[in-house]
């Protein structure tokens, strides 16, 4: 493994281990065994490096949730509905550094026109993800609508879940709780 590769490796186990702001040139230096004049060499800045790292560290995460989330063998309805949210809790639980990134990636994009801009178009890769967990759907047969909506609560209901269960996870709703309380959101707007 040549030094950039190492850097990027490095990069991702401080962000697993210290976070995107705590993280310092020494200690991705330090993780990857090279010198930290080779950031500058190789990523141009710290910053650079660690949107990297970050970026590549979630889409490893986001694939291996994918592969779990695939092989849930769940038929649709309160059953599938009920497995994918125990799949994404106990996710949030042995993964929650992950979680912790993700959520700093877009604290980050917020000062970073280039980074939101990266962030921006991934948005419809999610939307369209989410779409497809909610429904059970294969992504590609999911309509534009489905995705613009659907996609989008759903992107939204997770987001929100995943701050109350690293708040507090003695607090934060499970499956049963979700599903009522999208029950009841469906009731006052039909009402």
């Amino acid at each position: 493994m040549g030094n950039r590769e190492a850097l990027l490796e490095g990069a991702k186990q401080c962000l697993v281990e210290k976070g995107y702001d705590r993280t310092t040139v020494r200690d991705i230096a330090a993780a990857a065994g090279v010198s930290m004049a080779a950031i500058g060499y190789h990523y141009g800045s710290r910053e650079a490096l660690l949107q990297q790292a970050l970026f590549a560290s979630l889409e490893d995460w986001d694939a291996d949730l994918n592969e779990a989330l695939s092989a849930l063998d769940a038929p649709p309805g309160a059953g599938r509905f009920a497995a994918v949210w125990n799949l994404l809790i106990e996710h949030i639980r042995t993964r929650r550094p992950m979680w912790i990134a993700s959520f700093e990636l877009f604290l980050q994009a917020q000062r970073s026109p280039e980074l939101l801009e990266l962030y921006a178009k991934g948005q419809p890769g999610a939307f369209s993800a989410m779409a497809a967990l909610a429904t059970g759907e294969i992504e590609e047969s999911l309509s534009a609508e489905d995705v613009r909506t659907v996609g989008a609560v759903q992107l939204a209901l997770v987001s929100g879940i995943v701050m109350q269960w690293m708040s507090n996870p003695d607090t934060a709703p499970g499956p049963d709780e979700i599903a009522a309380g999208l029950r009841g959101l469906a009731d006052a707007i039909d009402s």
